[in-house]
């Protein structure tokens, strides 16, 4: 096969010196990297040089076809699991000469990350990221993973098929999600690169087969412990739900070197934040949070929109079953800082405008940039669970406008207040459920440490913190 390959190469190379190749279409399958997955080309092989009459390429899935794919075991793979079948159908309402090209990437590297190993039938054939022929019983070498799995045929066969079938061996350990992407062609047969030509393509993710055999059990629930640790939150609060059996410790996601445990932005759709990660989800008052991050014993999500007050019912289900509910209450607002304790005093997490250092003493944190404000100096406070913003921006969603609090707020230090009006009081740009205070510190401050006081909508918010001053 590996001999084969490089003569059809060798072929097109010589003819091509007579005939532009930009003006031909084969019957045998294209180089690497045509499937419109990130990292390939996005307009597969609606191209300048491949199935396209226009120049700039395109257009896809635009000729009413399509290209789809099914796999004998449905929506999930079982780690170190017999092969799965594949089968890639591509439609059209005009042509019948039929080709198609697929990859498997890992959801955490969906570039350059193989997931598994494809088996090719009677009519495709397995190609590698450098363009050599993948052995038939082996892997892609190390330098060039990535598989692509195309159809193959002799060079003026004139053959027509469809559907495609081969297998899919599932790697041999949990290594989360599955990206599945694959790009058909449907051609009208004359060999040429013209408008006649059509190109589809398509996106499929399997995750992993539960390898959970107990339901997840809560045991204790609050609101983010770094911004108040309440009994209590809000639309838009994070949570720490901890128990046990919450996560599969098998999870990729759990050993990550970057984040563990974490979202990634693969997880997202567009900026909506996941619901589920690996399968574990979390629901409050029948409504799905977001999930950012799992371990075996503790859950941190953001609690979605809702209107209700009062104890609110909260499960979480992995992929064997749901919890039992635990009862929580629920708060029109639930507003808390970010903080952090040094030497026995809670200090908010602030930084400056200037430069993004940190407002505590110097070197109060080993490894930390910081000094402490002065008079006049503009700061940034970060909170959770202060509630509408206008615009409105729901819960779950990446911040991508200004905004500003319905309810403001209003801080003292001590008993002198922060002079209005407040530069920003909102949702943080580029982030999910932060909201930011820029301030600037009053005048007329002596040095010291001073109990930062704030008030939203008449209430106090019940956190002791304090930030340092030093003219």
């Amino acid at each position: 096969m590996s001999n084969r390959r490089t003569k059809i190469w060798l072929t097109v190379g010589v003819f091509s010196v007579l005939v532009p190749l930009a003006l031909l279409a084969y019957e045998y399958g294209p180089d690497p990297r045509y499937t419109g997955a990130p990292g390939d080309n996005q307009l597969a092989c609606a191209n300048a040089t491949c199935h396209t009459g226009l120049a700039g390429g395109g257009p896809i899935n635009a000729a009413g076809g399509s290209v789809t794919a099914t796999f004998s075991s449905g929506t999930t793979y079982t780690p170190g699991g017999p092969p799965i079948t594949i089968t890639v159908t591509v439609t059209d309402p005009v042509n019948t000469h039929y080709g198609f090209q697929m990859t498997a990437r890992l959801e955490t590297d969906l570039t350059e990350g193989q997931a598994g190993n494809f088996t090719s039938g009677a009519h495709e054939l397995v190609v590698c990221d450098n363009n050599t022929v993948k052995p038939a019983n082996g892997l892609c070498p190390a330098s060039a993973p990535v598989q692509f799995i195309e159809h193959d045929y002799p060079q003026g066969s004139q053959v027509s098929t469809t559907p495609y079938t081969f297998t899919w061996t599932p790697p041999a350990t949990n290594v989360g999600d599955v990206a599945f992407y694959v790009a058909g062609n449907a051609v009208n047969g004359n060999l040429q690169a013209d408008a006649g030509d059509h190109v589809y393509t398509n996106h499929y993710v399997l995750t992993p087969a539960c390898t959970n055999t107990t339901p997840p059990v809560i045991t204790f629930v609050d609101s983010a412990s770094s911004y108040g640790g309440y009994n209590y939150f809000a639309s838009g609060s994070w949570l720490e739900i901890k128990g046990t059996n919450l996560a599969d410790a098998s999870y990729p996601r759990l050993t990550a070197a970057t984040n563990p445990g974490q979202w990634t932005s693969a997880d997202f759709n567009g900026s909506n934040a996941p619901t589920s990660l690996d399968g574990i989800s979390v629901s409050i008052n029948g409504n799905p949070a977001y999930v950012w991050y799992l371990s075996t014993g503790q859950l941190n999500v953001q609690a979605p929109e809702d209107t209700a007050t009062g104890n609110v019912s909260i499960t979480v289900t992995n992929c064997n079953a749901t919890s039992n509910p635990v009862m929580f209450a629920r708060q029109a607002l639930a507003p808390g800082f970010l903080t952090y304790t040094v030497s026995g005093t809670q200090y908010m997490i602030a930084t400056f405008q200037s430069d993004g250092a940190y407002v505590l003493n110097t070197g109060a944190v080993p490894g930390l940039t910081s000094r402490p404000a002065k008079p006049g100096d503009g700061i940034i406070l970060y909170g959770i669970g202060f509630g509408d913003v206008t615009p409105a921006i729901l819960p779950g969603v990446i911040v991508g406008a200004g905004n500003t609090l319905v309810n403001p707020v209003t801080i003292s230090f001590k008993s002198t207040p922060v002079k209005t009006p407040y530069a920003y009081q909102g949702l943080a740009g580029a982030y999910v459920g932060l909201y930011e205070f820029y301030l600037t510190v009053p005048t007329g401050l002596a040095n010291g440490d001073y109990q930062i006081n704030v008030t939203q909508n008449g209430t106090t918010v019940p956190q002791t913190m304090s930030l340092t001053v030093h003219n």
